[in-house]
This record gives structure tokens, sequence and C-alpha cells, in this order.
């Protein structure tokens, strides 16, 4: 398959390893870049305001004319969700599966994205030639259908990317990963594996989705009142699941939630989800039926599925509120930095009457391979070196842990940092310099504005709160005309704190009388020696550092 002799084969991670979401890996053959995923990452909690996550882009921005193409793997949003910010730089064909595209697809309108982008549909027999390398595929088993692995074919052996995968023996048709097709990849030589990290400090194997679609049957049949299931919007696996348990027990589902709603249409016109033609009905259509004849399946604002949950909990829902008898289904794992909101989402919905499932019972599993199955992943493929991607640090090191137990030598592995260019030379992995990496985050419309600067600010104000001094100054003679108004948010109450306010009003008419006195002055001065005195004077007060923001005017 390979045209000709490669000389060069760099890897670098912009994302995806050393955290969780964020996935983006180059491959550089002869100069050529190839982009392999492109993810974002939900706002961890310091990231106030924040809506998303994406890598630093300024390397393929630096290097638009070398990338050649992008593939993506699957269509979750931490391998899709930063694809049209990828676009915005480059003008290259996208590479994926049916399923995976048109999901892109829709991100991409959602994203209002309004260049073009050329999609590429492939299949697990596809083989892209391109001018460096070839590239084939094979495929996984993951919580979405049309799932795959990458393989880039070099002179020196191929580079396998698995993207997202597990093993499971009981997988549907949809769901099975090509075993054979693996083994036989690593027969004709693999030079390095890149493999998902994500369960590699849990030992044995991944449970089933037969054991959960096996207990999301019992609770159903034993719950007397409505159900709520609560899930991942692109979870497509566990959607097909809770259609099918909620056909058995002759009930009716109503879908809630934006992204589930478009991902679910997605999936049904193109076949992934099979769901009988009278089984789903409209929300409004509820009070048509019995409680007990009635799911509604449910996710979030970002396809997430606790928010949702809790604002029901909370009574503020639009469509739907929880109310005695429900029984709740918690069939997701928490965001990273999400589990405390989790556990008080479900203290919540107790306390409005509902019976909460979530953890105790299977009805959820991980839809990545635990350590039994990464290490079967690396005696199929038999790599020459092994590069674990896909997860923060400590899985990484148990993966590579993983890998040792197989037989890998030490040498033979190298965890990379974001940025990190890992080159093969003269028959060995190096490092070989470092590309710009890090978060660009994104809020609103805004790409990249919010710094952490700002952030810095944000959190500040979300301690201490603000307060803002106004002084109006006459222009000819510098005396002052109003003022000084101190207003006060998020700070202290003002009409309980009359004194303090009064104090801090009169100290700050003490200095700008105290500054004008001299003659000339600064307005940049003026305005620091406000801040500085009123922050010390406040913290003696009330041990609280509130921003502060003097306003000077002249009249």
């Amino acid at each position: 398959m390979i045209k000709r002799k490669n000389k060069t084969i760099k890897f670098i991670a912009l994302g995806g390893v050393g955290e969780i979401g964020k996935n983006m890996y180059l491959i550089e053959v002869d100069g050529d870049i190839l982009i392999v995923d492109a993810g974002l990452m939900f706002p961890e909690e310091e990231m106030l305001g924040i809506d998303m996550v994406i890598p630093d882009l300024t390397y393929i921005r630096d290097n638009k004319d070398r990338v050649k193409a992008v593939f993506l793997t699957h269509g979750h949003e931490d391998h899709i969700g930063a694809l049209s910010y990828v676009l915005r730089h480059v003008n290259v064909p996208v590479y994926g599966t049916k399923l995976t595209l048109a999901l892109a697809a829709a991100k991409l309108k959602e994203q209002e994205f309004n260049g073009n982008a050329k999609f590429i549909e492939v299949n697990s027999d596809t083989v892209v030639e391109l001018d460096s390398v070839n590239v084939s595929f094979f495929r996984t088993n993951h919580s979405i259908p049309d799932s795959v692995g990458v393989c880039i074919h070099t002179s020196e052996g191929i580079i396998v990317y698995t993207g997202d995968f597990k093993f499971d023996q009981a997988a549907t048709k949809l769901y099975k990963p090509e075993i054979g097709k693996m083994a036989a990849i690593g027969d004709q030589g693999v030079l390095c594996l890149l493999s998902d990290s994500t369960e590699a400090e849990k030992p044995g194997y991944t449970t089933s989705e037969a054991i959960v679609e096996r207990e999301l049957s019992n609770a159903f049949y034993n719950a007397p009142g409505r159900i709520i299931a609560a899930c991942f919007a692109s979870d497509i696996n566990r959607i097909q699941h809770i259609f099918d348990v909620a056909k058995d027990n002759g009930r009716k589902v109503a879908v809630v939630g934006k992204s589930l709603e478009r991902i679910y249409h997605i999936a049904l016109d193109m076949g992934y989800l099979e769901v009988a033609e009278d089984l789903i009905i409209p929300i409004h259509e509820l009070k048509n039926y019995q409680d007990r004849e009635i799911v509604v399946l449910a996710t979030g604002t970002q396809g997430e599925p606790i928010e949702a949950l809790q604002k029901m909990a909370k009574q503020t829902h639009k469509q739907l509120n929880i109310q005695a008898g429900d029984t709740v289904l918690i069939a997701a794992s928490p965001l990273k930095g999400s589990e405390v909101f989790l556990f008080k989402t479900v203290d919540m919905l107790f306390r409005a009457g509902a019976n909460v499932i979530s953890g105790k019972r299977t009805i959820h599993v991980s839809s990545h391979g635990s350590q039994e199955e990464l290490k079967f992943m690396i005696n199929l493929m038999q790599p020459k070196f092994f590069i674990p991607v896909h997860g923060e640090y400590r899985m990484l090191k148990a993966h590579r842990k993983v890998a040792l137990e197989c037989g890998l030598p030490d040498e033979k592995i190298m965890i990379p940092d974001r940025g990190d260019v890992v080159e093969w030379k003269d028959g060995k992995l190096a490092l070989a310099g470092k590309v710009p990496s890090g978060n660009v985050l994104i809020d609103g419309i805004g790409v990249g504005d919010v710094g952490n600067i700002v952030l810095r600010d944000r959190r500040l104000l979300s301690q201490d709160g603000i307060l803002i001094v106004v002084v109006t100054l006459t222009k000819q003679d510098k005396k002052i005309a109003a003022g000084p108004e101190i207003i006060s948010r998020g700070f202290v109450y003002v009409r309980e704190s009359e004194k303090l306010m009064d104090d801090s009003t009169k100290l700050v008419r003490d200095i700008v009388e105290r500054t004008i006195a001299k003659g000339s002055f600064e307005w940049a001065s003026l305005k620091q020696e406000i801040r500085d005195e009123l922050n010390r004077y406040l913290f003696e007060k009330t041990k609280r550092r509130p921003m502060i923001l003097p306003i000077i005017m002249e009249v």
C-alpha cells in the first residue's frame, strides 16, 4: 500500500493527553499533516461563564498549507466539537463514517459555521490514498454506532489510533468490533499504537451492555409511576436500550431536550435506531396516559442530563417537573468536576418525591475498555512503540503499566504532554520540540477572547463582589462637584452596612481632597490610591477584598 519511503514521522497531541476530552492528534509524515479528531471539552468548575474549551489551533493555523485532511473516529462531541474552528483555518476534506459526518454537519450548523465543509464518507473497507501515506479503518465497539479506528500506513509500519473502544462480547450488529481485522493489521506490522486510556485504572473487563439492558428491564417493570430516564444525548446504545425496554413494558416514550431530539432524529432517519412506530409520543400528550404507561427520556442543554433533572426537581423545567411516585434512572456517569452537582441533584430529586436509581445498580456502564480489553488491543496490534492517549495523566500512567504487563519494554513506551512533538527517527521515538498548546475558551461568540486575566476577574467578582466609586470634579478649579458615591454589588447588603459605606465614602473624599490640594496630579495615580486605601480599609473591617473600580469624571 505504501507509495514511497517515508523520511520523517511525527506525532503531536494538541489535546486529549493529561485531560478528558478535547481530543486532537496530529500525525505528520514527510511534512504532510493529518488531523485525527477535533474535539471540545466542557468547562471545568473554575471556568466561570465559559461555554466550552477547544485546543490551541496556532500550529494548525501557522502550517495550514501542510494540512492535508481531517479524520474523525466517531460522533461524540469530545471528538468532533471543535471541527468548525479547525475548518475556519484550513480548507481540507473531512473523512468520517456516515453517522459521524451527519452529527458533525449538525454541529457545524449549530456553531453557525458559514464555510464550505468537504465531507467524504468512509467505511471500514475504505482506503484513502494521500501523497505521503494511505489511510484505512477498522470498526470498534463504543456507545455510538459507526465508530472506527484509524490506520496510517507508512513505509516504516502502520500508525494505529484506536479511537474510543471496548470489547463487548454481547455487542449487537451495529456495535460489533472487527477483531479479525485488528489482528490482521497487527500481522502487517504496527509501528506505533495510540490507544484509549479512559478506563486504564479499572481492572478486569467493562460490564456488558446486555447486563445493562437486563437491569433497565427490571427497573422499568418495578416502577409504579412515571419513569424519567436521563442519559447523554449521543449515547445511542443507551437510548436504544431505553426504547426497547419501554416497548417490552408497554410504555410510551417522550423525548425532551434539544440536542437529544436532534441526535435522535438523525440516528432514526439513518437507521441507527430501531423504534416501534407508535412508541414515541409528543411531550404534550403525556396527560392522555396513566403514569405507569409513561417514560420520559431527557437530557440538558449541552446533551448533559444532570442539569435538566435539577430543573425538574426544582419545579422550574419548561416541559416537565418531578412529582411524587416518579422513578428517575440516571443512565450516565457525571462529567469531570460535576460529581458534587450530581449528588446534590439526587438529593433534590428525593426531596421532590422521586425514587432515584443511579450508580448502585448497573443501569449504565462505561463505553471504554478496562485493563483486560486494553491488553487485548495491545496483543492484537503487537506494536513496536506505544503511546497512551485520551486520558488524564494518571490514566496514561496506568495504561503504561498495562503495556509493560503485555511485554512491551519501557523504552518503547512514551507518555507525551500536550504540544510535545514525538518523532520517530533511527528506530527510536524521541521528543523533538514543542508546539503551542493549551486551552482556548469559547464564551458566546467569542473565541479565545476570554483568558486567564478575565477568568481571574470573574473569580474575584464571584467571591467578594464589586465596589464602584464615582467622583465628579469641576473642570476649572478641580473641586468635588458630586459624590463620592459608592455602589456595591455582591459585597455587602448596603442597608445593613450604612456605617461601613459612610466611612468608606468619607475615606474616598479625604483621598480626593488631599490629592487635589497638591495642585497637579495624574488621574491614574489618584485611582490607584483610592483602590489601595479603600482595599486596605475594607479588608481590615470585613476580611473581604472586593474588586474596586474608581470612576472619576469632569464637568
